[in-house]
């Protein structure tokens, strides 16, 4: 039975324990990752991937430069495993799946492995604290890795912050980016929008047609981002000033035409088709001219 999450659990101990699995000890000579004593070496067969794993797509040429890595080298971090839930002989794999499958390529036989004793929810909790430690994650999967721990387990930003050594403005940054129509959301995922571009069309009523501006026209971030400084509002009144200008009859038009001469401002005339009854707006740019009409239309 799987465990239910305890959302009152934070970060605390608990997940700093589960930090130090996934994250690779630091050689303090040489600043980099050092390799970690296995527990024990299995065979490959023995070990099945986790099938509630978040992450579900493995670039195959990166599969493949990994196995070349791995024939020359071997496997230097070791898979972090625990006792299969459904398979008594075996081991689920809770970090490291890209590890087995370039294995697998690889044709390696055995697997260096750390058993740990991790519950339903720790497994899924590693898996996406795992896959947004990885350098090529994507913005939108990477902000939604953020959401997942905060909705599942209850984390907030700032224990995220803390534990994950991001910054909390990187936070939620990124995951402000969840808020985009989904379409925007996918060309990023496909590298079509850099995260740049997609923080500049958060909050955009028109974020899809700008985005496919950005892309055909190869905008820059900077450009992007002087494009959607125009003010929405202003632009969709303007828009619909031009569609009523252009379905204003001739003789409204040029009843305009003449009001404006005549009072020195601008004035628009609605007169639906077919209607007896209509608007006449008139605009003034300053008191003055306010006081000019004012003046007008006491005088009438």
């Amino acid at each position: 039975m799987a465990h239910k999450p305890n959302r009152n659990r934070g970060l605390g101990r608990g997940l700093s324990a589960l930090m130090s699995d996934v994250t690779a000890p630091v050689d303090r000579s040489t600043g980099a990752p050092a390799p970690r004593a296995p527990d024990l070496m299995v065979a490959i067969e023995r070990i099945e991937p986790n099938p509630d794993q978040p992450r579900r797509y493995f670039n195959e040429d990166a599969l493949n430069e990994l196995a070349s890595s791995i024939k020359e080298k071997g496997v230097i971090q070791p898979l972090i495993v625990r006792k299969s839930p459904r398979d008594e002989a075996k081991f689920e794999i809770v970090a490291g799946e890209r590890r087995w499958r370039a294995s697998q390529i690889a044709k390696l036989h055995e697997l260096p492995v750390i058993v740990r004793d991790f519950t339903d929810t720790e497994v899924l909790e590693v898996a996406i604290i795992e896959n947004i430690q990885r350098a090529d994650l994507n913005a939108i999967d990477e902000a939604a890795g953020y959401k997942q721990l905060m909705d599942r387990f209850g984390h907030t930003q700032e224990q995220l912050s803390q534990a994950l050594g991001k910054s909390r403005s990187h936070i939620a940054n990124l995951m402000r980016l969840l808020n985009l129509p989904h379409d925007v959301q996918t060309q990023v995922i496909e590298g079509k929008l850099s995260a740049g571009h997609a923080r500049a069309l958060v909050g955009n009523d028109q974020a899809s047609a700008i985005a496919q501006k950005i892309i055909q026209q190869g905008l820059s971030v900077r450009e992007t981002e002087k494009l959607v400084k125009v003010d929405p509002a202003k632009e969709k009144v303007a828009q619909n000033n031009r569609v009523r200008a252009a379905a204003k009859d001739p003789d409204t038009a040029q009843l305009e035409q003449e009001l404006s001469a005549n009072l020195k401002m601008k004035v628009s005339i609605d007169h639906p088709v077919g209607s007896e009854a209509g608007k006449v707006t008139i605009s003034y740019s300053n008191l003055d001219q306010l006081d000019d009409l004012l003046r007008i239309l006491s005088v009438g």
